[in-house]
């Protein structure tokens, strides 16, 4: 008997909605994303990301992405170095030769990358949710700002940290974590700042202090560092600092105050960027979230398990739920289908909160633990065994799926 395959909607066109897209599409299903962005490249999605063996990787090798993100990642940005906030050197990084642990791609590259393998016209550029209506036997209504409507067999929400899809199934909202950052770019930086260049190296930086001030810089593609200049704050900090953040001056006079006890060339990190100060705040989901299955509606990525970057697991998860749920789905859908779509959908939801639970739990605690007041600056863990663990992992949840598969189709 074949079950009827429902009409299926993504909200949000980030790496894990078009990563969920694609694998459907794989599987023959029909689905269409629905994204606010007016187009594919109409916004500044920030900076790098490492996309690591056991995760992101595995995601867009059922993507059947993997050679064309090879191709266009940067291996060598896995390095890095660890500096106090003197100058002094902590501890470094060098990835060996063949090192594909966790290789770095701009995201919008990425975001790039996954979009063009669709098929034409799978994503609704322009459409922002502004609300979702249960009609009953799982089917919802979506109705975007523009006054368009739809409806749906399933929802997934990939709408991030704010997402409209979640309330359908909690009420979990996120919660600021007491450190806001400052986003600063730096553009032809060989040329243009090569001190900037020097101590950044073909990877990142990370400095800190033992008052919780940090600056965090990676090399991006064309020539360009980003990165984030961090501190413990609420976020409305400068509303009480006076500082108005549409002017760099007075951005910059405040920044120069607040680390005025680093070193000199420290602090030229701070005040060299191009651009404005793009303002940014840490937010975290409760962790470990979970939830009761609710027909036609789940979740995948921040909208699921928003979590600090510490670790950069949270792109990382959010493609691989991506992929698992477009493979959960195809299990209950076609000629032999071995679940109905809800059975399918709530063992993806199980399986997804074992795998993001702790992570989300660590990255929070890692965080805080970063940016408290201590003694000595908090060591990161040790990239080498992180590259071992990734690769190890990748191996393990390959042997753990394909068990898992078997459990569903009964083999």
């Amino acid at each position: 008997m074949t079950n009827t395959t429902p009409r299926i909607c993504v909200i949000g066109g980030g790496p894990a909605g078009l990563t969920c897209a694609r694998v459907l599409q794989g599987h023959g299903i029909e689905v269409t994303v629905y994204d606010a962005d007016e187009a594919v490249d109409s916004r500044d999605t920030g900076g790098t990301l490492d996309l690591h063996a056991d995760s992101g990787q595995i995601a867009l090798e059922d993507a059947g992405l993997l050679d064309a993100f090879m191709a266009g990642a940067r291996p060598e940005g896995q390095a890095g170095t660890r500096r106090d906030h003197h100058g002094t050197v902590l501890a470094e990084f060098t990835p060996e030769p063949g090192d594909a642990a966790a290789p770095e791609i701009d995201r919008g590259r990425l975001r790039r990358m996954i979009y063009d393998h669709l098929r034409s016209g799978t994503v609704r550029w322009g459409h922002r949710l502004v609300g979702v209506t249960p009609l009953g036997d799982g089917r919802h209504r979506l109705e975007f700002a523009d006054g368009t409507t739809t409806e749906a067999g399933l929802v997934i929400g990939a709408d991030g940290a704010w997402s409209k899809v979640r309330p359908l199934v909690s009420d979990a909202t996120p919660r600021h974590l007491g450190v806001c950052f400052l986003d600063v770019r730096y553009d032809e930086v060989d040329s243009r700042h090569p001190d900037v260049a020097g101590i950044v190296g073909a990877g990142h930086l990370f400095a800190n202090d033992n008052d919780g001030r940090a600056v965090i810089l990676q090399r991006n593609g064309d020539g360009v560092v980003r990165g984030y200049i961090a501190f413990r704050a609420a976020p409305d900090w400068h509303v009480g600092a006076g500082v108005d953040l549409t002017d760099r001056g007075s951005v910059r006079s405040h920044l120069v105050r607040k680390f005025g006890h680093w070193s000199q060339a420290m602090r030229a990190l701070i005040v060299r960027n191009d651009g404005d100060y793009v303002p940014r705040a840490f937010w975290a989901l409760p962790a470990p979230l979970t939830w009761e299955h609710v027909p036609g509606v789940t979740l995948i990525g921040d909208a699921a398990h928003l979590m600090a970057p510490f670790g950069g697991h949270g792109a990382n998860l959010a493609m691989l739920d991506g992929a698992e749920l477009a493979h959960a789905v195809s299990r209950a859908v076609g000629p032999d289908p071995a679940a109905t779509l809800d059975e399918a959908v709530a063992r993806y939801e199980s399986d997804m909160f074992a795998r993001s639970g702790d992570l989300a739990v660590n990255a929070n605690e890692a965080l805080v633990r970063f940016f408290t007041t201590t003694d000595e600056p908090d060591l990161p863990p040790d990239p080498e065994q992180e590259h071992r663990d990734y690769l190890a992992r990748a191996e393990s949840y390959r042997r753990e799926r394909a068990q898992r598969a078997g459990e569903h189709t009964g083999a």
